[in-house]
């Protein structure tokens, strides 16, 4: 089960069409507020349906979702591909949106559920790490297989590349088990909305937790703006691409070794998250090309305890809406996400490090729900 859930995890993200989409958006002629006004159509999706999606998948099937998801980002990619023009790319950003709704919620449900059917929900966090450094780890021959692909068939290659390995990605997600349906499960897609919400929202300890995975998640948004430092701080153009690449293994060792953090106590996580921001505010002051190692360190250990804070999430719910209750864990997570925006915009590294530690009386909160629930 582990091996299914970390090539699935690994496959669904290499897709050719990740480091290169906005260039085809530049190429096709779009302007800079008609590609912001894609990626804003992008995200008013995702809120849209991130949390009756995973009412979805707790009414009907998670698995079946997740291979839905897989499904719709193809069809996605057929409409770019088969007409690369503004119009496909916002309808496609539609399908896209609502296909990463489907999964954000559903999968997490899906493994944490098998393992626990076979008395290995324990083992979530481990999973879950891996899983995690395997979509960063594969950052790497999706770079390089993107660049060989548009080298031998330009951008339509590299389309339908990338149908195929979402397609191979829902044909993977089949094998995944699924547990036996309950009578709870036969409640009606609004009653099942509504109680996930209402457990998610009433129980103060899940309350709590599902508020610090959103913070914690949210803060993930600074990975948009690595490219930025190494240019910044003076890495050359042409090694850009390798620096970010840098940090993005850091951080998936990090979370590779979420497994053995887990079995820190709450205070030993919150000195990681503690001298992970003074990692990014150090690097910050320090603005040169060696400074992205520092960076690196910040991504590492940032990404440990948000493994750690997913699997006690996790741990934590119970009953049928598991994929809703994550599902509003998500919708936090894009909403927190906002914030990490706003301060790069008002102080840059430096005010985001200062949210990180604004973050960490919430995350003591929630980390310490298991020690004393």
């Amino acid at each position: 089960m582990a091996r299914l859930a970390v090539a699935w995890a690994a496959l669904s993200e290499l897709v050719p069409y990740y480091p290169l989409y906005a260039l085809l958006f530049l190429d096709t002629g779009l302007s800079d507020a008609q590609i912001s006004a894609l990626f804003a159509i992008w995200a008013v999706t995702g809120f849209v349906t991130e949390v009756p999606s995973g009412a979805l998948a707790d009414r009907w099937s998670r698995r079946g979702v997740v291979v839905l998801a897989g499904f719709l980002q193809a069809a996605a990619f057929v409409v770019w591909t088969a007409a690369p023009q503004a119009w496909a790319f916002a309808v496609g950003f539609v399908v896209w949106g609502i296909s990463g709704a489907l999964v954000s919620g559903a999968s997490e449900a899906l493994v944490y559920d098998a393992l626990a059917a076979v008395g290995a929900a324990d083992c979530y966090v481990g999973v879950n790490g891996w899983m995690v450094s395997a979509e960063l780890l594969v950052q790497v021959p999706t770079a390089f297989a993107a660049g060989a692909l548009y080298a031998v068939g330009g951008y339509a290659l590299v389309g339908w590349v990338s149908v195929a390995t979402c397609l191979a990605a829902a044909a993977l997600a089949l094998r995944f088990p699924e547990a036996p349906r309950t009578a709870e499960d036969d409640d009606s897609l609004g009653v099942t909305l509504r109680q996930g919400l209402g457990e998610a929202l009433r129980n103060p300890p899940l309350r709590v937790l599902v508020l610090a995975v959103a913070l914690i998640g949210g803060l993930d948004a600074i990975e948009e703006y690595f490219p930025v430092l190494a240019g910044d701080w003076g890495v050359a153009t042409p090694a850009v691409p390798v620096a970010v690449l840098v940090i993005a293994l850091a951080g998936a060792a990090g979370a590779a070794l979420g497994g053995r953090a887990d079995r820190l106590r709450a205070g030993t996580l919150l000195a990681f998250l503690v001298a992970a921001a003074g990692c990014l505010a150090g690097a910050a002051v320090w603005a040169r090309p060696a400074a992205l190692a520092v960076v690196a360190a910040f991504y590492a250990l940032y990404l440990a305890v948000l493994v750690v804070a997913e699997a006690r999430l996790q741990a934590r719910i119970a009953g049928a809406r598991r994929a809703t209750i994550t599902s509003v864990a998500g919708l936090g997570v894009e909403m927190a996400s906002l914030l990490v925006f706003t301060a790069w915009a008002i102080g840059g590294p430096v005010a985001v490090a200062v949210l990180v530690l604004a973050v960490v009386p919430v995350v003591r909160a929630g980390l310490r729900t298991r020690e004393t629930g």
